[in-house]
């Protein structure tokens, strides 16, 4: 069963913590000092937020899987989609270690297909999302670190 992800970037995390967990009536499954993650079943959704820089509002949207058979599905989706795809493949993330691909809706927002393999220490570059909106810019996913084409990119270390 597949599960909407939403990542809002916070200016306060102890401050939206305490918000968030009054609105869910849940405290946060995942909490590290940039970060903050609630796996909630009504509504079923993965809600993270972190504090990574970015201006705080709406950082992107996704579609969590929970097996290789719904990855594979979602992504023949994304390519009826007649946009740009990154395939990422696997990668760090918000302290996860996950197989994803990510695309950009006509309005711009970020949006990503992912299936979570286990935890992670780090919580990794963000480069999926940056690279989705580089290959809208130049027309093209070779040069996002971690897509496809970027293995000599990889090889040298801009992922670990």
């Amino acid at each position: 069963m597949k599960r909407l992800h939403v990542h809002v970037s916070v200016a306060n995390l102890s401050e939206a913590i305490g918000f968030y967990a009054a609105l869910f009536a849940a405290q946060p499954v995942v909490t590290k000092p940039d970060y903050a993650k609630w796996m909630l079943d009504d509504p079923r959704v993965n809600f993270a937020i972190s504090t990574r820089g970015r201006a705080p509002g709406l950082d992107h949207l996704g579609i969590q899987v929970e097996d290789q058979g719904e990855l594979h599905e979602v992504y023949g989706r994304l390519q009826q989609a007649g946009r740009p795809v990154l395939e990422q493949g696997e990668t760090t993330c918000c302290y996860a270690r996950s197989e994803k691909s990510w695309i950009e809706d006509p309005a711009g927002i970020s949006w990503e297909t992912f299936l979570t393999h286990g935890e992670s220490t780090n919580y990794g570059d963000g480069t999926g999302e940056r690279g989705v909106q580089l290959s809208r810019e130049v027309g093209t996913t070779a040069g996002a670190c971690c897509g496809p084409k970027a293995e000599s990119e990889a090889a040298r270390g801009c992922c670990a």
